[in-house]
């Protein structure tokens, strides 16, 4: 049940991948409905209102006179239908229709409430507008919205059940009326934040999943090394408890339950390289970083950032700017940044399980040094890989230009950021992949191991998609069958269980 709050990153991706049914509370269609007559009311006294019946950026000293409003609406969507580039996804579009209206809910729109309701109809009934994800600066992704509306009212293309056609036909298919636009309706469904939220909310939700994948390669990969459990000692993060470093420090203790390696660490090796000893510090800062901006995202998906706000109890529509969403575009950046250390230390893991002077296995992790080059050559594919996310790290919400006459003066590029931390996800489950391959390849040469309840899953779960390198062969389709597993969530749900029992 959809009320305006209470909407999880997590209940984004169900209702978004996995086709979770919405509903829509009748408080949150009085509070529109409320809104709505305010609308009409100032409409009718000639109150001027942006977006009502006064125009859109630079045109906001231009009058519409309310005989024109159905097609000055229509003309909005489209004119404001210039996104370019790939096209979103069907689960990215749910997650846009979603987040869009959650947002209405809150009655600050001013919309008619059968717009809002459409968007619940949309979702249940798998029509999905063909939108393209470039082309918005971040300050409400007003250039790549406007198919939703189009949609509505029976133009543009769609997707029904994953089928291409004409919205007209999709919406006779489903038995549903093309809606007539009235005043203001246009611009709540071209002026919000959906596309960087929706699509925001399936990174974090992938981002926290890789990042316990990160927690139980590495700890794999400590098995691997035959490295030391004192940098997991509780005590230790007692002394400095922040909480991600505690969260991550947790797993890995759970993962290697049960191991023996703390009997067979070598005793003369007093520290670890930093990449398996810093692990909780790391990964752990990472899931700070994922804290906070899932807090501040989620404060957006619950939240208005329509302009004018329509304030219904106060009688008032007021011109504003929250439809700036720098607070939690930051949040991405600092993400970015925060995952490529991820991807460093798991690069240096794999380099070091390579180098005999740190395993005192053979080179690469050959089965035979003598015939067989091992793990050599992929060590370039993991750094061209750290290097894309390197740069993808890199800050980007500061670069904009004025637009519309110099009014608008300030944007974020927050689907940009967005979309190049989810690509740094994309690219670590990579990294990551290579990471296993490695450990399960060290665990297999020293043979007679005894590991953890989840480091024994892991590696089982990689063994089921690669087999031990007997000889040289294609690592690429290694890389692509563990990262299948990755990607699918497989190989979580096998360490989750065994570390449940």
């Amino acid at each position: 049940m959809l009320t305006g709050s209470g909407l999880t990153v997590q209940a984004v991706r169900a209702v978004a991948r996995h086709g979770l049914p919405v509903a829509v509370e009748a408080a949150a269609v009085d509070r529109m409905a409320a809104a709505r007559r305010l609308v009409f009311e100032l409409a009718q006294q000639d109150v001027p209102v942006y977006g009502l019946n006064r125009g859109v950026g630079w045109n906001k000293d231009r009058r519409i006179d309310a005989t024109r409003f159905a097609d000055y609406n229509r003309n909005l969507l489209l004119s404001h239908d210039v996104g370019t580039g790939p096209e979103a996804s069907e689960d990215e579009v749910r997650a846009v229709l979603l987040a869009r209206l959650n947002g209405l809910l809150l009655g600050h729109a001013g919309t008619e409430p059968a717009i809002a309701l459409r968007y619940a109809e949309f979702l249940n009934l798998r029509i999905h507008p063909v939108l393209h994800l470039r082309g918005s600066v971040g300050a409400a992704d007003i250039t790549s919205l406007s198919p939703v509306g189009l949609a509505m009212i029976g133009e543009g293309e769609v997707r029904l059940d994953g089928r291409r056609m004409s919205a007209a036909e999709a919406l006779g298919r489903t038995g549903l009326a093309p809606l007539t636009l009235g005043p203001k309706d246009a611009l709540a469904i071209v002026s919000s934040n959906a596309l960087s939220a929706g699509t925001g909310a399936l990174g974090l939700a992938d981002t926290a999943d890789i990042l316990e994948l990160a927690d139980l390669a590495s700890a794999l990969s400590l098995e691997a090394l035959g490295g030391q459990t004192g940098p997991l000692d509780p005590a230790v993060h007692r002394a400095r408890p922040y909480r991600g470093q505690m969260a991550s420090m947790r797993l890995l203790r759970a993962a290697l339950e049960g191991s023996d390696l703390e009997a067979r660490r070598n005793a003369e090796t007093l520290q670890d390289p930093l990449s398996f000893r810093d692990v909780c510090q790391i990964h752990g800062a990472a899931r700070d970083a994922l804290a906070y901006t899932e807090e501040l995202l989620q404060l957006q998906l619950n939240s208005s950032d329509d302009n004018p706000c329509v304030l219904p109890e106060e009688g008032r529509i007021v011109s504003c700017a929250n439809f700036d969403p720098l607070v939690w575009v930051l949040g991405f950046e600092m993400l970015g940044g925060a995952l490529q250390h991820v991807s460093r230390s798991s690069a240096y893991r794999m380099l070091k399980l390579g180098n005999p002077a740190f395993t005192g296995l053979s080179r690469f992790l050959s089965p035979d040094e003598e015939r067989y080059i091992g793990f050599g050559t992929v060590q370039k594919t993991v750094s061209a890989l750290d290097a894309e996310i390197r740069h993808l790290a890199q800050p980007a919400s500061g670069d904009f230009l004025s637009l519309a006459g110099d009014i608008e003066d300030h944007a974020t590029n927050a689907p940009y950021v967005v979309a190049k931390t989810r690509q740094i996800i994309r690219l670590l489950s990579d990294v990551l992949a290579v990471e296993l391959l490695h450990a399960a390849q060290a665990v297999d040469l020293r043979g007679g191991l005894r590991l953890g309840r989840g480091t024994e899953a892991v590696y089982r779960s990689v063994r089921t998609a690669a087999s031990f390198m007997a000889e040289d062969r294609a690592v690429s389709a290694d890389i692509r069958s563990v990262g299948r597993l990755i990607c699918d969530g497989s190989l979580l749900r096998a360490a989750r269980a065994a570390m449940a029992d």
